[in-house]
């Protein structure tokens, strides 16, 4: 059986257009190429995840003049069906979004040896020798959020007034306590270098074991967590769970105390009703990595096997603190950006 694995991520730099060239009106023309995308459970308005995913293929379908199709999925069982439709639609590239598509695409491309996929957050390896496996048919997109996570741990601890920060996922999978792991690793740098005592609630690291709403959809549960952070005294509390973090920051917003720390892309963007919150936002540019794909297929340039991003090549980073700005004080801007450098020439190690 094979297993799916997150790995240490980057991102490429936006490349310089090559397919769907404008005419001199600015118009693109069409290209003769269909790219094809089956979303996990909350869909491509989730705000988060499937969304900044999703933002990749319109993006393609604006610059490249491709063809675009998307499936939601309503749940697991949605997975396998939706991907044999794109078969019989003779889809030119088919990506899947997220760690629990991973067999089902892993499946369909062995089946079918001549179609181009692409998969969000996996990473493929044989769980008997431990050795990564690569289809030449399957580019694997991962990201190495961790590295940012810290970044937004280290900003947690520094501005908590409580001493208390939190964070719960949607659900156990690797994808999401990448998140936590580079969190709780952040707000410990924070007291190593400054003399804190900062805790963290909802996560341990060293055991694995932590708070999960078990849902990426349930505003309600979200809103329960969140409150259940704050009466524990958490101050700066990061949901790792999509759409569920919605309800948390209704939660903050009611109690009029507390900050957020938003995912997978820029709070004050996807969820501006909710700014005001946003402390900052760990980033992950899913988007790039889905038109980059998109473009390579298009150039006849698709190659199978593991595209990473990082806080060094930008695709992985932390959001502007914007309400924020003038709160956050300079010395801990500055040793932000000391901690991305050093995280990018290997002084610092956001996996622990």
């Amino acid at each position: 059986m094979l297993v799916l694995s997150l790995v240490a991520a980057a991102c490429s730099d936006e490349p310089e257009d090559e397919a769907g060239d404008g005419d001199e009106n600015g118009a693109v023309e069409e290209v003769d190429f269909l790219a094809c995308q089956v979303t996990d459970t909350g869909g491509v308005d989730d705000r988060s995840f499937n969304q900044t995913a999703h933002d990749g293929m319109v993006r393609a379908e604006e610059e490249l003049g491709v063809q675009t199709s998307v499936l939601e999925s309503q749940s697991d069982a949605d997975f396998e069906p939706n991907i044999n439709q794109f078969l019989d639609q003779g889809c030119d590239l088919i990506i899947t979004v997220g760690f629990l598509l991973g067999e089902a695409t892993a499946a369909a491309a062995e089946a079918n040896p001549d179609q181009q996929f692409a998969i969000v957050d996996v990473d493929f390896f044989n769980p008997d020798t431990g050795d990564d496996v690569t289809y030449d048919n399957v580019r694997e997109l991962t990201f190495a959020t961790d590295e940012a996570a810290f970044l937004a741990g280290y900003v947690s601890a520094a501005m908590s007034e409580t001493g208390t920060i939190g964070t719960f996922g949607g659900l156990n999978l690797p994808t999401v306590t990448i998140f936590m792991d580079g969190y709780q690793r952040g707000m410990e740098y924070y007291n190593e270098q400054e003399g804190g005592n900062v805790e963290l609630r909802g996560w341990n690291a060293e055991s694995q074991n932590g708070l999960f709403a078990e849902s990426f959809e349930d505003l309600d549960l979200g809103r329960q967590i969140g409150q259940d952070l704050l009466n524990e005294g958490a101050d700066v509390i990061m949901p790792v769970a999509g759409p569920v973090g919605l309800g948390t920051a209704e939660a903050l917003q009611d109690a009029g105390e507390a900050s957020l720390v938003w995912v997978d892309t820029d709070g004050c963007v996807s969820a501006s009703e909710f700014c005001n919150l946003f402390l900052t936002s760990v980033m992950k540019n899913m988007n790039v990595a889905v038109f980059d794909t998109i473009q390579a297929a298009v150039n006849d340039e698709f190659e199978g096997g593991l595209y990473v991003g990082t806080l060094e090549n930008e695709g992985v980073g932390i959001a502007p603190f914007n309400e924020f700005e003038d709160e956050v004080p300079q010395e801990v801007k500055d040793a932000v950006d000391e901690i991305r450098s050093g995280i990018i020439d290997g002084s610092i190690s956001a996996q622990g």
